[in-house]
Parts: C-alpha cells; sequence; structure tokens
C-alpha cells in the first residue's frame, strides 16, 4: 500500500457537537436576545438559518447574524439587520472567531487555549424592550449573548483523517472492533456483504501511525486482514469538555 505524504493546510479545528440548533436567552433592560447556534458547512445553510428564524419569530425587530466557515475559517459574514452599523453583526462574529476553546492537557503540560471555531452560525433574536442602549449598549449585549451560549453548547474536536475499512468475517468484527477502538482509534461505522463486516475506522495521515496501525491490524488477525484505504475526511474526533 503506496502511503502518500500528509495534506497540507490546517488538520483540526472546533466546531459545534453534532446536534439540534442550541439556544439560550438573555434579557438586558427589558430587551430579549435569543441566541440559536447552528452548525454549519455553507454560507446557504447559514442563510437557512436566518431565513427560519425570521419565520418563527416574525414578531421580533432583529434577526441579527453572523457566522464563520472552513477549516481555515476563511469564510466569515455578519450583518445588523437594522441595529445600528457594527453594533450587532461585528461583535457577533467577534465572540465567535475569538473565542478561545481549552484543549485537553497531556502529561506533564498545562491545557492551553486556542482560537479555531469554525463552521458555526449564530443568530440573536431581538425583541425591543422599549428602553434604549446605545451603541455601546448594543455591542455589550450581541456579544454577551454569543458568549454566553458558547459557555454552554457541546463542543467537538474535528480532525482531518484518513480513512479506511478492513473486511473481516462477521463471527469476528465484534471482537476485532472493540479491539481497535481501545486502542484509540476513530471508529468511522460499518458495512456489510454476504460474507464480511466492512470495519470503517479513521486515523492521522501520518506514515508511522498508519503503519503502526497495519503492524497491530496484522497482529490481532495473524495477517488475514489489512487497511484498504478509502480517502481523506473531516471526522468529529472528541467531545470537548465545558
Amino acid at each position: 500500500m503506496t502511503i502518500s505524504p500528509a495534506t497540507p493546510g490546517p488538520n483540526s479545528y472546533t466546531t459545534l457537537a453534532s446536534g439540534p440548533d442550541f439556544r439560550h436567552e438573555i434579557s438586558i433592560k427589558r430587551s430579549r436576545f435569543i441566541t440559536v447556534l447552528r452548525r454549519v458547512e455553507q454560507e446557504s445553510s447559514a442563510r437557512e438559518l436566518v431565513t427560519e428564524l425570521r419565520k418563527e419569530f416574525y414578531d421580533a425587530r432583529h434577526h441579527c447574524s453572523a457566522f464563520v466557515i472552513g477549516a481555515d475559517r476563511s469564510i466569515q459574514r455578519s450583518n445588523d439587520d437594522g441595529e445600528p452599523s457594527g453594533t450587532a453583526g461585528t461583535p457577533m462574529l467577534d465572540a465567535l472567531i475569538k473565542r478561545e476553546i481549552r484543549t485537553p492537557s497531556t502529561k506533564g503540560t498545562t491545557a492551553h487555549g486556542a482560537a479555531d471555531l469554525s463552521d458555526v452560525c449564530a443568530v440573536v433574536v431581538r425583541y425591543f424592550g422599549g428602553i434604549l442602549l446605545g451603541a455601546g449598549g448594543l455591542v455589550r449585549a450581541y456579544s454577551e449573548s454569543v458568549s454566553t451560549a458558547l459557555e454552554l453548547v457541546p463542543l467537538a474536536r474535528r480532525e482531518r483523517l484518513k480513512l479506511f475499512t478492513v473486511a473481516v468475517p462477521h463471527a469476528d468484527a465484534g471482537r476485532l472492533e472493540n479491539d481497535l477502538r481501545g486502542a484509540g482509534y476513530v471508529m468511522t461505522g460499518n458495512t456489510y456483504d454476504g460474507a464480511s463486516t466492512h470495519l470503517g475506522l479513521a486515523m492521522s495521515d501520518d506514515e508511522q501511525v498508519i503503519i503502526d496501525a497495519m503492524e497491530r491490524l496484522a497482529s490481532l488477525t495473524a495477517g488475514r486482514c489489512t487497511l484498504i484505504p478509502t480517502g481523506t475526511d473531516w471526522v468529529d474526533t472528541a467531545l470537548l469538555s465545558r
């Protein structure tokens, strides 16, 4: 099996854990600020969220939005939706792109923060409470709305990994899958045919990592099974503790 060199560019980032939209509400001087966070991978998906919330909260005065998309966070957009320029969308976007995520520490090191949150759309729906907040007050309110929601929403680590399958007799599949999972490999799901279970797994696109996996698999199966490369993709690898 030929092992290709590692793919250039960012190999990991943080995003929202898979699941339904996350919602959180705060109240400031009688105004309601309802933050909705959704995991998105395309601009069209972010805009769909705004459209959906305009229909759901049709009587709200503002539906301000911000989103950041891509492993390199190359797509960044924001919209004030009628609030004074720069008082809503920009502070919301700042809250997204400047959010530091604490990564787990390894033995002998301390945890550190990385601002690498992406594939996230935030919409803040505002119901005006009758008291003007002023430009500074609006900036703080929209920033706090998104920042507070990000403190509470489940997050996940996403990594670009090499994908493989392993064809194994049905009777041996459960044991081998448990062995591989116990060794720390990310299992990506199984497919089946008449003779075999095809275990899906993912690992770092690193030559030595792949060689070690091949050797482990040969040892576990007495050389009967081998890794079959199927491509490279982004995979959720771990939930991050809050």
